[in-house]
Formats: structure tokens, C-alpha cells, sequence
């Protein structure tokens, strides 16, 4: 048996030798990297009406002053007028949170005894079977750690603000300036990837954008409809502040409905069963409207990723980068399914389809020459 060798190139030694310091430098850079990843984002999310806007003659930069502005001064006014009641309706929530946990557990407490009144110490059983007591201890680290993750990004609260306004002048800058920037790093590429990767920036901002555009849209309406049915339902103490935080998980994708989902159900157990089963309810019926309704019509298949892959990026995100990761990632990963399907995969099928074309025509018999009359 001949004996193999592996060679590996000067040129690949040096690529190899200049990755893992790079690699170091941009995690030790990770906080201006997260700060990037939001900037792209944001300018992709806003990039319609700023190229609206030049179409019709408005210079860019304008047109890009005039679209911050807007949306500062309706995050303002919303700020104003439904900030305090939602803040003082969180802040009411945390501090009862601790009764309507020991509320939760007395529930299950009588559940299970009008269940089994004759077995009493299954009661004990069902509770170290479910250890809710651990169970919502673990939920609270989980919590923290997630916090934590996401506050040491960003240094603190004022830190979080900051890097909000950066953020938010980055994008931008690189609104108003997006030819210069885009033809200045394309220009560093050798050919032909210049030109295939120029070609690519375009479908790459429209995913992003689809995508982050639909989530915010599906989001608002979900927290306005669940704002709505708890005060009908009569939880109207908290309806707003429990709305406004289903709106706000509601941003994650898979896991956001869920979270949302879970402070109106400890809330309505303290007010009776019947009250929780159509909260219970009302968030399966929300669940379903957004699956089969909102998702498909505003957001599309603007993703263009397979839902596994959209929930391995959420909970890497989450695992890396906290609940700014669980937001930032899966745009990320529908912008760079454009360039697996336009680089690799569309290339890939077109030359199988003509190997398959010229396979045919060899493998067929030539005809017989027709008879000469």
C-alpha cells in the first residue's frame, strides 16, 4: 500500500498562523463586534425608505436625518405616554412575584388534593416529582445569568445606552454613506469575488431587513391584542406591563411566546383556575395567529433558513451573547443564507444540472440518417 502524504503550503501555514491571533483580537473586541452586528441591522431594517426617499430626489443624508428623527420621536411619545404605567406595572409585578409564586404552588397544593382527596401524601410526591420550588429558582439563576451576560457586553446601564447611540449613528453613517463603505472593502477582494460578493450586499440588506422589519411589526400587534384580552379578561392591573413584556420576548423567535407566555399564567393562577385557563387560552389562540397568520404574511419567508437552524441560532446567540445574542443572530444567519444559496448551492445545482445535460447527450444513440428519397 503506497504511503500518503499530507503537504499543507506555505500560503495556507501563514493563513492558518494569521486566523487564531485574529480570532483572539475579535474576541477580545467582542463588545464593538456586537456593537457592528446591531448597526448592520438597523441600517438594513431602515435602507427602504431611505432609498424611497432618494428615488425621489431627497439627498441621502436628509432623507436618513429625517427617518431617525421620526423614529426617535415616536419611541418618545410612546415613551411618554404608556412608559410610566408599563414601568409602574412591572415594578408592581416583581414585588408581588414572590406571592403569586406561593400562590402557583398552593394552587398545585389543592389541585392534586381535589384530584386524589383520598391519597393525601401524593401531594408530597407530586411535588418532589415537579420540585417547582427548584424549578423556579433555576428559572431566576437562568434569568440572572442571561442579564448578567448581556449587562457585561455592554458595561453597565449606562454602557447599554451608550452603545444605543453609537449603535444608532453607525448605522447611520453607514446609511448615508453606503456605496463609499460597501465599493471600499469590496475593493479589497481580488477578482472575481469582488464582483460576486458587490452583487450579494444587496439581497443580504433586503433579508436582514425583511426579517428584523416583520418581527418588530408581528411583535406590536401580538402586545397590543394580549394588552387588550387580559383587560377584558380582567387582569387589567397588570395587562399593560404583562403586555409590553409578551411583546417584547415575542422578538425571539421559538422560545419568546413561551417566555411572554409564562408571567400572565402565574398572575392569573393567583386569580382562579378559571381566569388561568383562558389566559392559558388566549396565548395558545395568539400562538396559533402568529404560526399561521402573522408570521407567513408579514415576515414571509424572508428568513429562507430551515426552523431548526433558526432555533440552533437563537439559542447560540442566547448562549454566547445573552438576550442581545437571542435578537442579533438569527437576522445574521437569514443574511448569510443568501450567500450559501447564491454562492454555493445556486452554482452548485446549475453545474449538476449541466453534467446531467451533457451526461444525456452522450449516453443517447445517434440516429439513423434518414433515407435519401
Amino acid at each position: 500500500m503506497p504511503e500518503q502524504r499530507v503537504s499543507i503550503s506555505l500560503s495556507t501555514l501563514l493563513v492558518i498562523m494569521l486566523a487564531i491571533p485574529l480570532l483572539v483580537i475579535l474576541w477580545q473586541l467582542r463588545s464593538l463586534v456586537v456593537l457592528l452586528m446591531i448597526s448592520v441591522v438597523l441600517a438594513a431594517a431602515i435602507a427602504p425608505v431611505v432609498d424611497w426617499a432618494e428615488r425621489w430626489r431627497v439627498p441621502r443624508w436628509l432623507s436618513v436625518v429625517l427617518v431617525y428623527l421620526s423614529l426617535l420621536g415616536g419611541i418618545a411619545g410612546a415613551s411618554v405616554l404608556i412608559g410610566p404605567a408599563v414601568f409602574s406595572q412591572i415594578e408592581q409585578l416583581l414585588r408581588q412575584l414572590p406571592v403569586f409564586v406561593k400562590n402557583l404552588t398552593l394552587f398545585i397544593d389543592d389541585w392534586v388534593l381535589r384530584l386524589n382527596a383520598t391519597r393525601p401524601e401524593l401531594v408530597d410526591q407530586v411535588e418532589q416529582f415537579l420540585n417547582f420550588q427548584g424549578f423556579t429558582s433555576w428559572a431566576i439563576r437562568s434569568s440572572q445569568q442571561l442579564l448578567v451576560r448581556s449587562y457585561s457586553l455592554t458595561t453597565g446601564i449606562v454602557g447599554g445606552v451608550f452603545s444605543l447611540v453609537l449603535s444608532l449613528f453607525i448605522s447611520g453613517y453607514m446609511l448615508a454613506d453606503s456605496q463609499t463603505l460597501i465599493g471600499g472593502l469590496i475593493h479589497l477582494l481580488p477578482q472575481p469575488w469582488d464582483d460576486r460578493l458587490a452583487a450579494q450586499v444587496q439581497p443580504i440588506s433586503i433579508r436582514i431587513g425583511s426579517y428584523i422589519r416583520g418581527r418588530f411589526l408581528v411583535s406590536a400587534i401580538l402586545g397590543i391584542a394580549i394588552t387588550a384580552s387580559l383587560s377584558v379578561l380582567g387582569l387589567s392591573n397588570f395587562a399593560l406591563g404583562l403586555g409590553a413584556i409578551a411583546g417584547v420576548t415575542n422578538l425571539i423567535p421559538f422560545i419568546g411566546p413561551i417566555l411572554g407566555a409564562v408571567p400572565a399564567l402565574v398572575v392569573a393562577i393567583s386569580q382562579g383556575w378559571w381566569i388561568t385557563l383562558w389566559v392559558l387560552l388566549l396565548f395558545i389562540v395568539i400562538q396559533n395567529l402568529e404560526t399561521y397568520v402573522l408570521d407567513p404574511l408579514l415576515v414571509g419567508s424572508s428568513v429562507g433558513v430551515h426552523p431548526l437552524y433558526q432555533l440552533l441560532a437563537v439559542l447560540g446567540g442566547t448562549q454566547v451573547l445573552g438576550i442581545i445574542g437571542a435578537l442579533i443572530v438569527p437576522p445574521w444567519v437569514a443574511g448569510a443564507a443568501v450567500l450559501i444559496e447564491n454562492l454555493y448551492l445556486h452554482p452548485k445545482l446549475t453545474a449538476e444540472k449541466q453534467r446531467m445535460i451533457v451526461t444525456s447527450t452522450q449516453n443517447t444513440p445517434n440516429s439513423p440518417p434518414s433515407p435519401v428519397p
